[in-house]
């Protein structure tokens, strides 16, 4: 890298590091300068949610998918609500129980929605807008209702024009070179992070560190980006592209947004980063030879340590990550956005464009379409009925058991088991699927991912290209 001169040609926004035609590129590289750029607009963010404080909103509800929804849920977990801030909840799916849930829990009177998408066309979050609005107009009339809304999206996009059309309280356009997954530290993460009481200045100061630190003048081998994005890289074209995180409690919901960053960004082309987060560690005899584990620590923490160290003696790969302080993940999110970018470099692909989640997009907005016209929803008869079970897909056994044995033993080296859930999350429902997860890694000894969807349909469907597979369905 340093001979090809890689990092000064990534900080001149030269787009042919990755690829020679500028598809998506050319204008996704605005995240190199978002911390510089934002720090103008803290005393704005901030008088802000003074200005929602005074005037009596007590919980936020910010709609949205993928990078909308993450960050957010990263400094709510980390962080918490700052004493007479607001209670923050995200609500990133179209599940109707959940909803039906949220909105019970939240009096309309007190609540502030904000509606978060970068290309303002995302068919679940303008669904779950146009829901909560018409929610508000009951509740307190169509004049007052659009005071209760606040956008975050891309300028002139669909979610600009409805905010204005609604009468949104305000609205705030991002900076358009910046794609959603790499927008943490713009609007779409600083906004819901002020409501919450956050230090914008302290969390961006730690963000501009990181971003010097990561400079083309620095020396390649000392640039802690260059250096992990060189890891993730070369392990994974020797076949260690399972990025398993091990990390310390009080920030593990970090993990939640690496885990869309890799997987969105890198799986592609048959190539590709499988991010595991969620898995309890195990001991070292329970794993392949297909991990990288990355341990991010909080200082002071030391309930992993032993683990960790019994997976080096091993001989598994592990990279250790230092935080002094919750703070510093604003600089753990430009390093790890820098790092995605160099792996891609490295095994070949664009991190900056998104074919599949483009194209389950342009999906889903013809099936609403269609079944909006039809008024009928398809129904498809199950492939097996096990008690209250149904089973579709292609399927060989007679039970349950048989079914997910002979799934599981066909398995070659390399392969992992993605476990997406449409339901409720709940913990009894997380207890159940931890029990499954680990149950497979340590007789299979193979990696697992997991989401509740439909979040999952943008955080894993690019990153299962990386190792082809086959699956089936349980209701």
């Amino acid at each position: 890298m340093a001979e090809k001169r890689i990092l000064q040609h990534i900080w001149a926004n030269d787009f042919t590091v990755w690829k020679p035609v500028p598809t998506e590129i050319s204008n996704r590289l605005g995240w190199l300068h978002t911390a510089e750029k934002m720090q103008e607009s803290v005393p704005h963010l901030n008088e802000f949610a003074e200005e929602i404080r005074k005037a009596g909103y007590k919980d936020a509800l910010l709609l949205g998918m993928g990078g909308s929804s993450l960050a957010p849920r990263v400094f709510l977990k980390t962080f918490g609500p700052k004493e007479d801030y607001l209670r923050l909840n995200v609500l990133d799916t179209v599940d109707p129980d959940t909803i039906a849930t949220r909105s019970k829990l939240l009096n309309p009177a007190e609540t502030l929605y904000i509606v978060s998408s970068k290309s303002g066309s995302t068919v679940e979050t303008l669904s779950l807008m146009r829901y909560f609005y018409r929610h508000q107009v009951l509740s307190a009339g169509e004049i007052e209702a659009g005071n209760h809304f606040v956008a975050i999206t891309d300028p002139k996009s669909p979610l600009d024009q409805i905010a204005d059309q609604n009468h949104f309280r305000t609205k705030f356009l991002n900076d358009p070179n910046i794609g959603g997954r790499y927008s943490a530290l713009s609007y779409f993460g600083l906004v819901p992070a002020t409501l919450l009481g956050i230090d914008l200045v302290r969390l961006l100061d730690q963000a501009i560190t990181a971003m010097h630190a990561c400079e083309a003048s620095v020396n390649i081998r000392k640039n802690p980006g260059a250096r992990l994005g060189a890891i993730l890289g070369e392990l994974a074209k020797v076949g260690r592209n399972k990025v398993t995180l091990i990390i310390s409690h009080r920030i593990a919901s970090f993990g939640e947004w690496v885990e869309q960053l890799i997987a969105e960004s890198t799986g592609k082309q048959g190539k590709g980063l499988v991010p595991v987060i969620g898995e309890p560690i195990g001991p070292p005899e329970v794993y392949g030879n297909d991990r990288l584990f990355v341990y991010m620590r909080l200082e002071g923490d030391r309930e992993y340590d032993n683990a960790v160290t019994r997976l080096e003696e091993a001989g598994q790969p592990v990279v250790r990550l230092q935080l002094q302080d919750p703070y510093e993940l604003g600089g753990q999110i430009f390093i790890w956005e820098m790092a995605v970018a160099i792996a891609s470099y490295i095994i070949g692909i664009n991190p900056f464009d998104q074919p599949n989640v483009e194209s389950a997009k342009a999906l889903a907005r013809k099936r609403v379409s269609e079944l909006t016209s039809s008024r009928f929803l398809p129904v498809k008869e199950p492939d097996l009925l096990a008690g209250d079970v149904l089973v579709y897909g292609r399927i060989h056994g007679k039970s349950l058991n048989e079914i997910l044995r002979e799934f599981l033993t066909q398995a070659k080296a390399g392969a992992y088991v993605a476990i997406q859930v449409y339901l409720e999350a709940s913990d009894e429902t997380d207890k159940v699927l931890l029990e499954m997860r680990t149950k497979i890694r340590d007789r299979y000894k193979l990696a697992t991912t997991l989401g509740y969807g439909p979040p999952y349909c943008t955080q894993l469907v690019n990153s299962t290209r990386a190792t082809p597979g086959r699956g089936f369905s349980f209701k």
